[in-house]
């Protein structure tokens, strides 16, 4: 080959490995452009939190959540009635273990709730802002109460029975206790606006004292519900103590009033729904109208097996005040005893 020709040849092929440079940018380069480009956000499709499992509802549906500016957020399952049912039977399966712990090892678990409560406190913070719409600052102090909230619960396991119980005076030679105890599994509608510190002031009183629950989550803002439910599952709580739906009060809630192995049910969450249009449709009612008729076609319902029955206040409670100890008693059974003294 000439010697023009070998340098034709060369500068060929320069020119064609500097064309393949050109198209084919280096790893290096692709790796760093992938890098420096907008990643997708992994969306989250939570499920429903039943028997101390993660099960998806049985329907299959789910539904967006939004925060208070309509963007997305995640997808809730929207629980059925089968869901529903389900929750009943992990709560009543959990009845005799949780009820035969001792209160003083109720309290302790309840507080090892608290301590991973405290742990994910970032996590609740952003959601509770997200979905209430409040300031940063504003969701620290209201996860902040939740927190408190739930430990302020925890302490009152091993004292209930000295305060709501005692020993009866009776004409004749005998001892005569009233002694407290658990109702057994507990329906409970959580508020709707308050979606933590609500939601912890409704189950908390609840299981303190050896009663389990079915509780249908904030239609609007579910996220809090489930976030406990994971802390719930990584905690010392037995599966089925609590268990959350997600997904419309009214599609759920009629289920478990007539649900023939429900003993109690609360109906504090239908307080915000019969008061608000926007809450109301957002929970599955048609109007305010509809809500306010729900909340009577629910106690009759409930009737049917003499349930107890909070009813819905007027208006959502101000969860930011003293507590007191009625949710605790309202789910209570007392029990009389007499023993003959001296034997």
């Amino acid at each position: 080959m000439s010697e023009a020709r070998r340098r034709g040849a060369a500068d060929g092929s320069a020119e064609t490995a500097a064309a393949r440079a050109t198209r084919r940018p280096s790893t290096t380069a692709s790796v760093r452009q992938a890098a420096e480009s907008p990643r997708l956000d992994v969306r989250k499709t939570y499920k429903l939190y039943v028997g101390g499992k993660f099960p998806r509802s049985e329907s299959g549906r789910s539904y967006e959540v939004t925060d208070s500016r309509g963007r997305f957020l995640a997808n809730a399952a929207l629980a059925s009635r089968k869901d529903a049912r389900d929750a009943v039977v992990a709560a009543r399966k959990a009845v005799p273990g949780w009820s035969a712990a001792t209160a003083y090892n109720r309290g302790q678990v309840l507080y090892r709730v608290a301590e991973v409560l405290e742990g994910r406190r970032a996590q609740f913070v952003d959601e509770v802002a997200a979905g209430e719409a409040l300031t940063r600052a504003r969701a620290e102090r209201v996860v902040g109460e939740a927190i408190d909230r739930w430990v302020w619960y925890a302490g009152w396991s091993d004292k209930l029975a000295q305060v709501v119980g005692g020993t009866n005076p009776v004409a004749g030679p005998y001892f005569d206790f009233s002694v407290p105890e658990p109702t057994g599994v507990v329906a409970v509608l959580a508020p709707q606006r308050s979606s933590l510190l609500g939601l912890v002031s409704v189950i908390a009183p609840v299981i303190l004292s050896g009663n389990t629950c079915v509780v249908v989550a904030s239609s609007a803002r579910p996220l809090p519900a489930v976030t406990l439910g994971e802390v719930l599952a990584t905690s010392d709580v037995p599966g089925g103590v609590v268990n959350l739906l997600t997904g419309r009060v009214a599609e759920v809630a009629p289920w478990l009033a007539s649900h023939m192995d429900v003993n109690a049910i609360d109906l504090t969450g239908l307080a915000g729904v019969a008061a608000d249009e926007d809450a109301a449709r957002a929970a599955g009612f048609g109007s305010v109208a509809d809500a306010s008729a729900a909340a009577v076609e629910l106690e009759r319902a409930a009737a049917e097996n003499l349930k107890r029955v909070t009813r819905p206040p007027s208006t959502e409670p101000d969860w930011t005040g003293e507590p007191g100890l009625d949710r605790m008693t309202a789910v209570l059974e007392t029990k009389t005893v007499w023993h003959p003294i001296g034997i």
